[in-house]
């Protein structure tokens, strides 16, 4: 791997969708998505390798060595969270790309063939902000959604998936290559590797998600001409379900559940009515199942008090809801090796983020790997890794992207 050549592809593709405060602005199938696609397909195709496009967006570099066999794949996404940063997603497809390239040159090298073959992958729509749900592309391609369905999903501006795609030139027909197993480098999004000083997290589970489609109807009417006793004000009544979502996580162990609303349209969104309908969505994550379920439960009662006190209707729906998906011992175990092999401490970690890597576990086995996330701060601006980091996790994806082709997890 030329450390030089990472550095500066990572840092040319900051560029694009580059926001006033050194993050990036890429939401899924905008114009400047499609710049970052066609800087993978340009690499790709002066690599010498096979680009395929598949049918909801997803792009593979193939590296064929040996005809006919399984692929292992690595990558992660290029799309992004609004104003967010460059680090998520971006890294862990630029780290593939050149971790493949090493590995081809190996190859060319010694003449021989590994078992399998390797293909890097930029995932569409991991982000979720402009398309819902999230973890798009990888789940339609594990067979977790439904591709003509997805394709149909539309943004708050009406537009659909499959019109996006096609509008930026990456709705493909390809279907992708056969595979025997996945691996992923990402930021950490977290701070316990920065705070324990070390370089290499090694992913053993993930959270268990749920989330609540929430939409809060009242009555639309005058702001100044309504008496306030006459009022059905349905954003008033959203206000105070936002403070339960938030805090909902005391009634449990500290760190135990996180929850949010991050998203929130409001009509008619006039500043001399009173909002007649709220829609928001509530994420509430935790690594045991039945603290979700619990927060959950709490809320739903909290809620139905809240529409009896202001006669107003409340209309809950879970939908996006995630199981705890454990990664392989197996995979653990070699991941564990090779970054001793290197010299580098690791460590186990949960993730409580989504990734791609979480849906190709339910199809093939799957190894995800963290780096450092400096603050543990991320879909911001401020989202940072040092450059040492970063080629660090090159080197260790390149390891174990060694020995996957090898056979290691066969």
């Amino acid at each position: 791997m030329s450390a030089t050549a990472f550095l500066q592809d990572f840092h040319h593709v900051a560029t694009i969708g580059a926001t006033a405060h050194n993050g990036v602005e890429r939401q899924a199938a905008t114009a400047e998505d499609g710049r970052t696609r066609d800087w993978f397909a340009a690499f790709v195709h002066d690599a010498g390798w096979q680009l395929q496009v598949d049918g909801i967006g997803n792009m593979f570099g193939l590296l064929e060595w040996t005809p006919g066999a399984p692929y292992i794949l690595i990558g992660s996404h290029l799309d992004s969270q609004p104003l967010a940063g460059r680090f998520d997603g971006a890294y862990g497809v630029i780290a593939a790309l050149h971790a493949a390239k090493a590995i081809d040159a190996e190859v060319a090298g010694s003449g021989t063939a590994p078992r399998y073959n390797l293909a890097v992958v930029n995932w569409f729509n991991e982000e979720g902000s402009r398309f819902a749900p999230s973890i798009m592309g990888s789940s339609v391609f594990a067979g977790l959604f439904e591709r003509e369905q997805m394709l149909d999903v539309r943004d708050l501006a009406g537009t659909s998936v499959r019109e996006a795609l096609g509008s930026i030139g990456y709705l493909g027909a390809d279907t992708g290559p056969e595979v025997a197993g996945y691996a992923e480098i990402h930021i950490e999004q977290g701070r316990i590797l920065e705070r324990e000083g070390i370089p290499i997290g090694l992913v053993d589970s993930s959270w268990y998600t749920q989330k609540l489609d929430i939409e809060v109807l009242g009555e639309q009417s005058h702001t100044g001409a309504t008496a306030m006793a006459d009022r059905h004000d349905a954003l008033v009544a959203a206000a105070k379900i936002i403070l339960m979502v938030h805090d909902v996580t005391k009634d449990f162990a500290e760190e135990a559940l996180v929850s949010s609303v991050g998203q929130l349209t409001l009509e008619p969104n006039s500043p001399i009515v009173v909002a007649r309908r709220v829609h928001l969505v509530a994420d509430l994550r935790s690594g045991d199942p039945e603290i979700v379920r619990a927060a959950r439960a709490k809320l739903l009662q909290d809620i139905d008090a809240l529409a009896k006190e202001h006669d107003i209707k409340v209309n809950v729906k879970d939908f996006d809801i995630r199981p705890i998906r454990r990664f392989p011992e197996a995979g653990l175990e070699l991941s564990e090796k090779v970054a001793a092999n290197r010299g580098l401490t690791s460590r186990r970690i949960q993730t409580m983020a989504g990734h791609d890597s979480v849906a190709m576990n339910t199809m093939v086995p799957s190894v995800m790997l963290f780096i450092p996330s400096v603050d543990g701060v991320s879909h911001c601006e401020r989202e940072f890794s040092t450059d040492g980091d970063m080629l660090t996790g090159v080197d260790m994806l390149t390891g174990v992207a060694r020995e996957l082709v090898a056979g290691a997890l066969a």
